[in-house]
């Protein structure tokens, strides 16, 4: 008993040799003990939960960006995709802007360890209590939650952020976490990203924000739906607020000089509040003839472009893409009324413009709306060409000419047939057409067509009337094809996209084949000759005098060689052109504008830095399978709507 009563246990507790509570009460020895133990669990588990915890894959979200489009001057046309998100690099960001962010949401960013405990603890027990479980967080944390982990309040997702931030602020440079932290950050108005923000607050690029805007997007990260001024008029005061907060901290934090502070004192409105970027009036049809170029150049699929993350560059003039939109809406209101003709209903415009030394697509009109009306007019295959494609069965005759050979009567015969056809086509005359293509040969007309620019999809049946127009060629194509006799003869493939990238890389497919000849330049002027007085026939008069000035070519018809008796204040119009002795349903014009001058066999194109635009008028109700005819549209004095066309191309070119 004794040597059992001497024995030391390992822990004295209830103490020995006390009485009362003071034997239930720990000594200080042993609170620190305790206090010890707890300190040594808790750094072990808070080793092997570090341990154990690896960097996740991105989330969904945060891999989608979208992919934008861009005019031909290198500026954005518009974004398309789930996700309105463009990455850029850090160094894309100016430095006021990185500033400004940092000062308002971590000013220690770039010397603390990547997470706040003071955030977290407060984070948590606001999540308890049931209140807002937001605030606190670094731009570590942020950065996070934006990339790898879901938005859900919870204690589970709050302690992941804290220790997959602290990892990743121990593996990653500062600088690449605020790059990504700029590119996931939700800033209000669709946009994920600063870069997305940039254009929906400001319509520039991320680089030409000054510190003031700057500031203005720092002050949105802590919430769109309170900052976003254009919301309201409470919003606007505490962006304001929080505007003049910023510019003020970053003084404070010494990354911004009083001086430089100083300049900005006027509050820097953004744009007013808009719909998200979509591919409503010309846009979506703008993509839509841009994703067939690069399906047709690429081995991409619709699947792929989907997907998002590319960067398209077209050829696609904006200020040409607005002009042709603009005449083509003044010229219907003036001309159609559906309200007062019931011939009226259902007219649809089509048109394209064509640069012909390269074949870049500049501008085209597709109809009144992509969103609305879901049939492109600029690239559909269903309206008849008429005696528009006439031309072509004249340019397989001057083709014939110059392969002719022989004896002087032969020449002489063929030429004879030339001047004749180009006669019936300034005078509106089928049969000598009907004719040619028995003597010229249906393949060979088709042949010529087809090398000049139409697809050979679009061409008709081989019939007695195809030379008069059967086949339907996209007004895209049209404007191509006739693009070859201003280009010297030389023909190059419509081209709607100069370059793409995808993460930054090019995507291969888009180097321009070089033009092949299909007429000499000799052949080419001749075309052009003729061209240019039915192009005088259609804009220089009014369609009752045209009607009257048939039979009285302007042109001396010798080969071709003559001259345009244009207005001193007008240019020379090369143009074809369908008539009313058609009877057609349809109404074509297409026309380049631009000096010509020369003899014919110069071997000068006629004006191949100028486009050729193609536009045509038709009837096309919704689900029926053919077009209405013409008769009546527009009124009697449109001849059967034929004038109308050359209305929109004079003012399309700013002469009317």
């Amino acid at each position: 008993m004794k040597g059992t009563k001497g024995r030391r246990r390992f822990i004295d507790y209830p103490r020995r040799g006390r009485e009362g509570l003071r034997r239930w009460l720990p000594s200080w020895r042993q609170w620190l003990s305790v206090f010890a133990c707890g300190v040594l669990a808790l750094a072990t588990a808070f080793a092997i939960i570090y341990a154990n915890v690896d960097i996740p894959g991105e989330n969904a979200l945060a891999r989608k960006e979208a992919t934008v489009y861009y005019w031909a001057d290198g500026s954005q046309m518009v974004s398309v995709g789930a996700v309105n998100r463009q990455n850029v690099p850090l160094d894309r960001v100016p430095e006021s802007v990185q500033r400004a962010v940092i000062a308002a949401e971590n000013e220690t960013f770039y010397s603390d360890s990547g997470v706040s405990l003071k955030g977290i603890g407060r984070a948590v027990v606001n999540m308890v209590s049931g209140e807002d479980a937001q605030g606190g967080s670094t731009i570590t944390q942020q950065f996070v939650k934006n990339t790898y982990l879901s938005q859900d309040q919870t204690v589970t997702r709050k302690v992941k952020e804290f220790f997959i931030a602290l990892k990743l602020s121990n593996q990653r440079d500062k600088k690449e976490i605020l790059r990504g932290y700029l590119n996931t950050s939700w800033f209000g108005r669709d946009s994920y990203g600063v870069q997305a923000a940039a254009h929906a607050y400001y319509g520039v690029d991320v680089k030409e924000l000054n510190a003031s805007q700057g500031a203005l997007l720092a002050a949105l990260l802590k919430g769109s739906e309170l900052y976003d001024p254009g919301l309201n008029k409470a919003n606007h005061e505490r962006a304001e607020e929080r505007w003049k907060w910023i510019l003020d901290r970053e003084v404070e934090t010494g990354v911004m000089t009083a001086a430089e502070r100083a300049k900005y004192r006027e509050f820097p409105e953004p744009r007013a509040l808009v719909k998200p970027t979509s591919q409503a009036g010309q846009t979506g049809y703008l993509i839509d003839v841009a994703n067939k170029f690069i399906k047709s150049a690429t081995d991409l699929t619709d699947k792929d472009l989907l997907r998002g993350g590319y960067r398209i560059y077209t050829t696609f003039d904006k200020a040409r893409t607005r002009r042709l939109e603009k005449a083509v809406t003044d010229v219907r209101k003036k001309t159609i009324d559906p309200k007062q003709r019931a011939a009226d209903t259902f007219v649809e415009f089509g048109a394209a413009s064509v640069r012909p030394k390269d074949g870049a697509i500049l501008a085209l009109y597709g109809g009144t709306d992509a969103t609305k009306h879901f049939i492109n007019n600029a690239d559909t295959s269903a309206v008849p060409a008429g005696s528009a494609f006439k031309p072509f069965v004249l340019a397989a005759a001057a083709q014939e000419l110059g392969e002719r050979s022989g004896s002087p009567s032969v020449l002489a015969d063929v030429d004879r047939r030339f001047g004749e056809l180009r006669g019936a086509l300034l005078n509106s005359k089928s049969q000598p057409f009907v004719q040619a293509g028995k003597s010229l040969g249906l393949e060979k007309i088709r042949d010529m067509a087809v090398a000049a620019g139409l697809r050979k999809e679009s061409m008709a049946r081989l019939e007695q009337t195809f030379p008069l127009g059967t086949s339907a060629p996209s007004a895209i194509r049209m404007a191509n094809a006739y693009g070859t006799f201003a280009n010297g003869g030389r023909h190059s493939e419509p081209y709607a996209v100069t370059k793409m990238t995808l993460d930054g890389e090019p995507v291969d497919g888009f180097t321009r084949p070089a033009p092949k000849e299909v007429l000499t330049p000799f052949q080419a002027r001749q075309m052009a000759g003729t061209l240019e007085s039915l192009g005088w026939l259609t804009t220089r008069l009014k369609p009752e005098e045209a009607a009257d000035a048939k039979g009285t070519d302007p042109a001396d018809d010798a080969g071709g060689r003559q001259a345009v008796p244009a207005a001193p204040d007008d240019k020379p119009v090369a143009a074809g052109a369908t008539l009313p002795g058609d009877r057609q349903k349809s109404a074509w014009f297409i026309g380049t504008p631009g000096p010509t001058g020369g003899a014919p066999d110069a071997g000068e194109p006629v004006t191949a830095g100028e486009p050729t635009t193609a536009i045509t008028l038709f009837r096309n109700k919704p689900g029926a399978p053919q077009l209405l005819p013409l008769q009546g549209v527009g009124g009697p004095k449109t001849e059967l709507g034929t004038s109308i066309p050359p209305q929109i191309w004079a003012a399309y070119q700013g002469t009317s």
